[in-house]
């Protein structure tokens, strides 16, 4: 069994070779993405922006559905408010409400 110190020593040895390895293997992946990003035409907003090109998680959405009597308004996500759940919602419909319909299949 080798000792602590040649074990560390090792360490220290394949910890240098790994190193000239990824120096190695580095400077091929920028050449290789370089040219991917001249190929595509990319621009740094590609491919460092944080923006999503989906609409974002709590992005607000226009109604869709509003109870004539309260004025209580829907987007018809999540659960329906009791005043249109069970109902024909088609006589909730808010002109230009959103297009979101997949909940009333």
């Amino acid at each position: 069994m080798k000792s602590y110190k040649e074990l560390q020593a090792e360490i220290k040895e394949l910890q240098a070779q790994a190193e000239k390895a990824r120096q190695a293997e580095l400077a091929n992946a920028i050449t290789e993405i370089k040219a991917k990003i001249q190929e595509y035409g990319l621009t740094e907003a590609d491919l460092f922006s944080t923006e999503k090109k989906t609409r974002k998680a709590g992005a607000t959405v226009k109604p869709k559905y509003q109870n004539p009597e309260t004025g209580e308004t829907w987007t018809g996500r999540g659960k329906p408010p009791k005043w249109i759940a069970g109902a024909n919602r088609a006589k909730f419909l808010i002109e230009g409400g959103n297009n979101i319909d997949f909940l009333d299949r």
